[in-house]
């Protein structure tokens, strides 16, 4: 009798694990998007769990290179989808010449209506692949760009919005910063960055260069009074750390934060300039949640608050997470576990 015990109990626990096998997905693959190929991850412990698309930001800097550092914990409750967009990454790498030239940066140029519609394609792949009605959206910085006019452009595909560091009108946005940082050096005497400042003036500039010389300067006084995420987060995953793969992130990344700045010099356009969601995204079909780091300088929590306070949606919330900067650190990580939660009703 203890012994057909047993026998069951294996059993059934080996039943199991063959069924989680069974139900699990890690796909890493280029899906044809918006005529070129792209770069997608989809990993789950069950792929019948609801999908998160997660929109990274800079526009360069994605996140499928991280091994889920970040989310893998998520892993047991959601389908998880990292995208290297359209100029980043692995899809930079796939459809750029080498070596890199200015004319191939004039001649491809970047928009956040091609990148939206970038993204509206994937989901729409993804619902259909994966069998799901809705699925949850993620974006940060850059990627609150995407989300926001994805979840306003095609309320049918997803079951929420949540919005990290949220950026509501570029332009103001930067000459907000810009604002902040003056302030601050001056009460600390920083002449290195008071010097830095004056000889840039305030944006906009029409210059990349002058764009990524003030982001340095607000991100040196955001990690004054943040908590920064673990090193071990920027751990590369073997499968990405290699000479090729890095040399396609860096051209990716200048070639994606050329047209987020715009560069007169090479007629560039600057992506930036053209976000205002006060005018073009107060009405929201969908659950939207803002999680907004309190030391954040370039994507301000005055001006997030404010837009918060006009937006229309079924249901709105926004979250300030304390010693957090423009970035990741835990306890964003943990806002965005719970909005996500709340979103789907899950508990």
């Amino acid at each position: 009798m203890k012994l057909k015990l047993l026998l069951f109990l294996f059993l059934s626990v080996l039943t199991g694990q063959l069924a989680a096998q069974t139900n699990s997905i890690n796909e890493e693959k280029f899906i044809p998007i918006g005529g070129i190929e792209q770069w997608v991850t989809i990993s789950g412990e069950d792929k019948t769990k609801p999908v998160i698309l997660f929109l990274h930001g800079g526009p360069g800097s994605t996140m499928s290179q991280y091994d889920d550092a970040i989310y893998g914990a998520w892993k047991k409750e959601f389908v998880l989808v990292y995208w290297d967009q359209r100029g980043a990454g692995r899809t930079f790498g796939r459809n750029a010449p080498e070596p890199v030239t200015e004319e191939y940066w004039i001649e491809h140029p970047l928009t956040v209506e091609r990148m939206v519609a970038d993204g509206i394609e994937l989901t729409e792949y993804l619902v259909k692949h994966l069998g799901q009605r809705k699925i949850a959206l993620v974006g940060t910085s850059w990627g609150s760009v995407l989300g926001a006019s994805m979840a306003l452009k095609r309320p049918d595909l997803f079951s929420a919005y949540i919005g990290h560091s949220q950026i509501v009108n570029g332009e103001e946005g930067f000459l907000h910063a810009f604002n902040t940082v003056s302030k601050l050096a001056q009460a600390a005497k920083d002449e290195e960055s008071l010097a830095k400042l004056a000889s840039l003036g305030p944006p906009p500039y029409g210059d990349a260069r002058k764009s990524g010389q003030l982001m340095r300067i607000i991100k040196k006084y955001e990690r004054q009074n943040a908590t920064p995420a673990p090193a071990t987060w920027w751990k590369l995953a073997s499968a990405y750390d290699n000479e090729k793969d890095a040399q396609h992130r860096y051209d990716g990344d200048d070639y994606s934060f050329l047209y987020f700045a715009g560069h007169k010099a090479l007629e560039i356009k600057s992506m930036e300039a053209a976000v205002n969601f006060m005018r073009d995204g107060l009405h929201y079909k969908i659950p939207v949640y803002f999680i907004q780091g309190e030391e954040d300088i370039l994507t301000a929590k005055e001006l997030t608050k404010a837009y918060f306070d006009k937006v229309k949606a079924p249901k709105k919330e926004f979250v300030l997470v304390p010693k957090a900067a423009h970035g990741h650190n835990q306890a964003v990580v943990d806002a965005q576990y719970k909005a996500v939660k709340k979103s789907l009703n899950l508990r």
